[in-house]
């Protein structure tokens, strides 16, 4: 026995010795600089994506040595945060970099108008500007598709960008967002604002008056469902309990920038709208969930909220705003939840649904931005004021995002129900010269494209004749193509964007959309492959990612079959 001992005692003394604790360990200096950043103690869980921006803000990138730090302080293991940061791809993680220079992020959008307009070759321009405080990476939309291509330098957009313009940009070190004028909360006030929304806390407009004019109105959800907004809140109302009210501005559709363009002139409409709204379904909180790609929007919204807080119009910290940090998949709304719980953007299996469990587990009331715009004026016009709007029997306008080759491209508020041929001539002075018109996006990314001699479909939600062509309105937002444009390259452009933005949880979305792109790569393409992919995607993905993401290839080879080699 003695002699066994002793044998244990050598060989231990031969093996290799572990003189430090396995993992990432703890490193004063870096503790100290994320302690003296945050300057606070009362950390919570669903505030992570939050205090990964500030870190972001602050140092450019993501240290991994910080987010150790961040993981000691808010009590959360590192495996978790770090989960959390990699899904998302506005964040950057790198190892340390001992002098901690503020590293400038430079994106190159690369979605379908900024790609049609040069975005590749631009990118490859500005790579020539990277140096060690200087990362050009591409990035998907942007949100400003109406002056392509853009670039974004810090949380500094370029439009219309060139080499230069860029340049000049990153030799002034001019990288904050420009604020635009804006109506703000004494001019909104002056011109009746919060009127309505005040008579309603107070009693004088009845719950049952608002939801019958929203009803007759005919306004449904802005974001692509078209829900009708009244029953909807209708269904969270009916709730007993704490309840929350969760806003989607996370407009990342290609092709759609409507919810920016009025955040940025008239941001108190839609605050004024978000806070009836909570009056209604009687909600303890309002989340607004807003895209990172809109730093000068967070900035109004934060500026504007403050003034309503000191004003007594609200109590404090009643709306709160949560920046997403580049997913798409978090347009979803249980993804938009997940996220504001500060997780990973995952679309839950439902049911149950948002309404019933939602945020934080309690009934929630999921609006679109732009649907919420809109309440104040149908409440104070009258829904028939609203309804009117709309042509051939249709209820309503929509607020059209058109983008590509029109001379006049922007938001358009042109009534439901209006052909992609009148919204060219009549609102967007025609196509581009030197450019005849060829196929158009009725709705966003993932809403099908169809040609130009489809043009007098009537574009609004629930139109039979668009969805008997495999398409769907989806957020109004319209791109236009031209004989310049190969459909080919265009389908490919957009099932690239799903196979980036798919959030990987379902087999169908994360595998289907690499293969589909695999395939659409080839000079020659495999029409029964890519049927099956379609197929299998479009039936058993978790949420519309997965099941649309394969509307423009279904489209391309519906109507655009001559421009395609088959195997």
């Amino acid at each position: 026995m003695d002699k066994f001992v002793s044998q244990t005692e050598t060989s231990l003394k031969k093996k290799k010795r572990r003189w430090s604790t396995k993992g990432r360990q703890l490193e004063d200096n870096y503790l100290e600089e994320v302690s003296k950043l945050f300057g606070k103690t009362d950390f919570k869980r669903d505030e992570l994506i939050e205090y990964l921006h500030v870190l972001q803000d602050n140092f450019g990138v993501l240290y991994d040595k910080h987010l150790v730090a961040l993981s000691t302080l808010i009590n959360i293991p590192f495996s978790e945060i770090y989960e959390v940061a990699t899904f998302y791809a506005h964040f950057n993680i790198v190892k340390d970099n001992k002098t901690f220079n503020p590293i400038k992020v430079v994106r190159v959008c690369e979605s379908l108008t900024c790609e049609l307009l040069g975005a590749q070759r631009l990118l490859k321009d500005i790579k020539s500007l990277e140096n060690k405080n200087i990362k050009v990476v591409p990035g998907p939309c942007m949100g400003r598709c109406q002056v392509a291509p853009t670039v974004c330098v810090g949380k500094n957009y370029v439009d219309n960008a060139n080499l230069d313009s860029v340049k000049k940009i990153i030799d002034e070190k001019d990288f904050e967002p420009v604020i635009p004028n804006y109506i703000d909360l004494k001019k909104y006030k002056n011109e009746g604002g919060y009127i309505i929304a005040k008579k309603i806390k107070d009693g004088e407009i009845t719950k049952e008056e608002v939801l019958k004019s929203l009803n007759e109105s005919g306004l449904k959800g802005k974001g692509g469902a078209g829900f009708p907004t009244g029953k909807k809140w209708e269904i969270v109302s009916s709730y007993k309990g704490k309840k929350f009210v969760a806003v989607n501005g996370d407009e990342g559709e290609p092709g759609t920038f409507k919810d920016r363009t009025y955040l940025e002139s008239d941001p108190h409409r839609f605050l004024e709208g978000a806070l009836i709204a909570s009056y209604i379904i009687n909600a303890n909180k309002v989340y607004i969930y807003m895209r990172d790609e809109y730093p000068a929007v967070i900035k109004i919204l934060n500026d504007e909220i403050k003034k309503l807080e000191e004003e007594k119009l609200i109590e404090k910290n009643y709306l709160i705003i949560r920046r997403g940090a580049g997913a798409y998949i978090c347009g979803e709304e249980s993804a938009m939840i997940e996220s504001i719980e500060g997780k990973r953007g995952l679309p839950r299996h439902r049911p149950p649904y948002v309404a019933e469990v939602g945020l934080f587990g309690c009934p929630t009331l999921t609006n679109n931005l732009e649907t919420l715009f809109w309440v104040r004026d149908i409440i104070e016009k009258g829904s028939e004021w609203f309804a009117g709007q709309g042509i051939d029997g249709k209820k309503g306008f929509h607020s059209f995002s058109v983008s590509g080759r029109v001379k006049d491209p922007g938001v358009k508020v042109a009534p439901a129900g209006i052909t992609i041929q009148k919204l060219i001539d009549d609102f967007c002075g025609g196509m581009a010269d030197g450019h005849k018109f060829k196929g158009y996006l009725p709705g966003g990314a993932s809403g099908g494209i169809l040609p130009a001699s489809m043009n007098n479909i009537p574009l609004d939600y629930g139109s039979k004749e668009l969805s008997d062509a495999g398409c769907f309105l989806g957020s109004a937002a319209i791109v236009v193509l031209s004989d310049k444009d190969s459909m080919k390259d265009v389908a490919l452009n957009l099932l690239k964007f799903f196979e980036e933005e798919s959030c990987g949880q379902c087999t169908p979305c994360r595998s289907g959309t690499e293969k589909t792109v695999k395939l659409m790569k080839e000079k020659k393409w495999n029409k029964e492959k890519l049927a099956d992919l379609s197929e299998v995607m479009s039936q058993a993905s978790i949420c519309g990612l997965g099941q649309a993401a394969t509307n423009p290839l279904n489209s391309v080879l519906k109507y655009f079959e001559n421009e395609i080699t088959y195997e």
